[in-house]
């Protein structure tokens, strides 16, 4: 990464955002903005426009008639793959002017921001570009008088609501197999991360894509957010994001047309060490990054790290001495390897959650605070508290933050049961060289996606789900696919 590039990207002034209705950029229809603050600094960085019902209900009704008249889903699979692919190339042309408006917005350090937001996007989109003509129907085994055929058709209008610590990233999630298949989309983004994603959708525009195929609001989640879940012209809603705000959108579902809702929701992964694990430093250097960076505003961090007994205070230290190398400061400088957190909201719950654990008998081994407030922004220190039991806050509330619970455990069966105490079921990890042992706990442990010494970077072939109330349905893989799909049945008599 080039610093020169990235000073003079951050130089720039941000214009102020609109929504991107029928291929155009509009206001909202009562003029109202809102203030977007950088976590960077606290500062103002521009103002996107803070929609109204009547905005998210114009932009529904663009994708309704954008897919009811088949300007995109009547389009061959090749004319649509064309235009996903080049869609792709724009957004790896574009990547680090992307990367840098995404750090100002988010506070993500730019070395993670530049691979997991345009570079992720990028390959996502191109992913099901690839894949979207190799989707067939079937012929079903009937009677020798009957012809069964299945056909997979696209569902009609998707409605995706995206979260701020990767818009780029996790709107690529949804939008890559929802367009690659026909369908038209109509987003929110976050409130307090909306910037890149919005970029992001000019340039499938600018790519090819039909105007009105693809519909974007920003605003308040409690007004467009509700009206996107309450909309009888919604046929799927995509969400990612708190469990609180799940169960109000299964709600609005009910309260409506009966829509589709699949939800990847939060988690507090276990991330298991034992004693015989292959290399115990790397170990401690994994589980500091897997919870630690971007401030631990990750869905699938290791949270919880459990640790055998054994070895439980040398490791913690490594660990400990792991986070404290890794310097948290400016996102936009290369050699920050912790950045800022998303908002003052944000930072004020995680020390929240410190306070609590520390009342309910944890011990702080480092951080535990707020740090740089001279710059103004958003930043905190890695925090690893220990002694935190299985019914602990710590151990059953998302933080979202750069907060670690440590808990040990003497054998394999209590390590399982601590791993399951929670109502999350979204990721986690296990270290050990006993191969045995390995696939038990792949077994055993509830969850979506189980690291085996490592933890993260799993690629887009295979599916991220999650069980309990991590949510229902996968993101990523070909298994992504089938959310955007009906299944038609003919049967016709020979």
């Amino acid at each position: 990464m080039d610093q020169t590039k990235i000073d003079a990207l951050r130089a720039q002034p941000v214009p102020a955002f609109s929504h991107l209705i029928e291929g155009k950029h509009v206001p909202a229809s009562d003029g109202g903005t809102m203030d977007i603050l950088s976590p960077i600094d606290g500062q103002v960085l521009t103002t996107t426009a803070k929609g109204t019902a009547a905005d998210m209900e114009a932009a529904i009704a663009s994708a309704r008639a954008a897919f009811e008249d088949r300007r995109w889903a009547g389009q061959p699979p090749a004319a649509r793959k064309k235009v996903l692919m080049k869609w792709a190339d724009l957004i790896e042309a574009n990547a680090l002017e992307l990367a840098v408006l995404g750090v100002r917005d988010n506070g993500t350090e730019i070395g993670m921001a530049l691979k997991a937001e345009p570079g992720s996007a990028a390959g996502t989109i191109r992913y099901y570009a690839e894949a979207l003509d190799k989707i067939y129907g079937e012929i079903a085994p009937t009677p020798s008088n009957f012809l069964g055929m299945i056909h997979k058709e696209p569902v009609g209008v998707v409605g995706a609501i995206i979260p701020w610590n990767f818009p780029m990233m996790i709107g690529a999630w949804k939008l890559g197999p929802a367009l690659a298949i026909g369908n038209s989309v109509v987003l929110k983004p976050s409130e307090t991360a909306s910037l890149s994603l919005m970029k992001m959708c000019d340039l499938a525009l600018e790519a090819g894509l039909p105007p009105g195929v693809l519909n974007a609001v920003t605003g308040e989640g409690k007004v467009v957010g509700e009206a996107m879940g309450l909309s009888m012209d919604i046929d799927v809603l995509v969400f990612t994001g708190s469990g609180g705000t799940g169960r109000r959108l299964m709600e609005y579902a009910a309260r409506s047309n009966m829509k589709r809702v699949y939800l990847e929701l939060g988690g507090k992964s276990p991330h298991i060490i034992f004693a015989d694990a292959p290399n115990l430093d790397e170990a401690a250097k994994v589980a500091a990054g897997g919870i630690f960076r971007n401030s631990g505003q990750v869905c699938v961090a290791g949270s919880r790290l459990l640790v055998e007994a054994s070895i439980h205070d040398d490791f913690v230290a490594a660990v400990a001495k792991a986070a404290e190398a890794m310097r948290v400061g400016d996102p936009l400088k290369v050699d920050t390897a912790i950045g800022a957190v998303n908002s003052e909201v944000q930072l004020e719950q995680n020390l929240g959650f410190v306070e609590t654990a520390q009342s309910e008998g944890g011990q702080v081994v480092t951080g535990g605070g707020r740090i740089l407030q001279d710059t103004g922004g958003y930043y905190m220190a890695p925090t690893i508290v220990t002694g935190v039991t299985p019914d602990a806050t710590l151990t059953q509330k998302e933080v979202f933050g750069p907060v670690l619970g440590v808990t040990s455990f003497s054998t394999d069966d209590e390590a399982v049961q601590i791993a399951n105490a929670t109502v999350y079921g979204l990721a986690g990890g296990v270290w050990t060289s006993n191969l045995s042992r390995a696939h038990r706990m792949v077994r055993d442990v509830r969850t979506g996606v189980m690291h085996v010494n490592t933890y993260g970077g799993a690629d887009g072939t295979v599916p991220l789900g999650g069980v309990g109330q991590s949510g229902n349905g996968s993101d990523k893989s070909l298994h992504a696919i089938q959310k955007y799909i009906n299944l038609k049945t003919a049967w016709i008599k020979l």
